[in-house]
This record gives structure tokens, C-alpha cells and sequence, in this order.
């Protein structure tokens, strides 16, 4: 479906399908949404739905593209390590309160036979990570941004999702304190 369509009914349609197909993806993940559940959400005919999205992957595909298009990230302040924390515990919040962690995981599990999702899997981290990527190449050489951004989002990651504990505020200034040890250690 064209977003670029004038009708405001088409425009309203495919706010509402894709609003309805982004909760149903973030509250019961992957398997959750079929033609006939995002229909009686969103409050469409499945018949409305086929005919735009033929496929439960155009759904999600364009619910991915729209939690991604509204992500937001917390205003950097200039202060390495007062930026890091806020964009860590705001990664960690959309985790466990935003449920990214079941997003994340029905995308994961199929990046490696499809195509698609692979890229899907590269948008969502691409557009997560911006705004650490952002607060660490600004204070970081270049030859450690990556490994850094790895270790602070797997190690948030792992914490919250596969070991089902807060990323507290001890345990997140901690995991900066090692990465920029090694970071900024001449």
C-alpha cells in the first residue's frame, strides 16, 4: 500500500493495519500475527488486508518499518558516560516494557532463511544502536565504536532478556566503567 495515496481513507487503513499488526508483533511476537488476528484488531476486513498485504511478512515487514520509523532516542547531552546511561536504561525499558525482546526474537530466529528478515534484522539493529553509535563516535576513536556498541547493547541484551534480570543502575555504570576502561586506555 502506497503511503504516498492522498485518500485519507486509504491512509487511515493502513495506519490502523499497521498500528495493529506492531502491538500484536511487540505484545505476542511473531507467530501471533496472522491475517485474521490483525483483521479483528484493527477492525478491517481480512479481504482489506490480503489485498495490501498479501503475506503475514508484508505485515510485519511493515510494522518493523514503522516501530523503526518512530524510534526515538534520549537527547545526547555531550557527557559520555551520563549519555550511555540514559541510552542504555532506555534500551533495556524498550526490552522488557516496550517488548522489544519478543520482536527481537521472532526476528532472529528467521534472519537466516529469509532474506527479508535479514534485512529487517539490520534496519532494527541499525536503528537501535544509532543514537549509542552517535554518543560513542563522538567521543571515542573510531577503532573502538564498534566493539564498544557491542559490549554495551550484548551485554544489556543478555541481562534483561536471557538472564531476566534489571539492568540496574549499578550494574549499567559498571558495564560502562569496563568498556570505556579499555576504550579510552591509551
Amino acid at each position: 500500500m502506497s503511503e504516498t495515496s492522498t485518500d485519507p481513507r486509504v491512509a487511515r487503513t493502513h495506519r490502523d493495519v499497521v498500528d495493529a499488526t506492531a502491538a500484536l508483533l511487540l505484545e505476542d511476537g511473531w507467530d501471533a500475527v496472522s491475517h485474521a488476528e490483525v483483521a479483528r484488531r484493527s477492525g478491517y476486513s481480512k479481504a482489506t488486508i490480503y489485498a495490501h498485504w498479501p503475506t503475514r511478512l508484508d505485515l510485519v515487514r511493515a510494522a518493523i518499518e514503522q516501530i523503526c520509523d518512530v524510534e526515538h532516542h534520549p537527547t545526547a547531552t555531550g557527557d559520555l558516560r551520563d549519555d550511555l546511561r540514559t541510552s542504555l536504561v532506555d534500551f533495556a525499558t524498550d526490552l522488557t516494557v516496550g517488548r522489544l525482546d519478543r520482536l527481537l526474537a521472532g526476528v532472529v530466529e528467521r534472519a537466516n532463511s529469509d532474506e527479508i528478515v535479514r534485512g529487517l534484522r539490520t534496519r532494527l539493529y541499525e536503528t537501535g544502536t544509532s543514537g549509542l553509535r552517535s554518543i560513542l563516535e563522538t567521543h571515542l576513536e573510531s577503532r573502538h565504536v564498534e566493539a564498544s556498541l557491542t559490549l554495551l547493547t550484548g551485554a544489556v541484551l543478555v541481562r534483561v532478556s536471557f538472564q531476566g534480570q534489571s539492568a540496574t543502575a549499578a550494574f549499567v555504570d559498571d558495564l560502562i566503567d569496563r568498556v570505556l576502561g579499555s576504550a579510552l586506555e591509551p
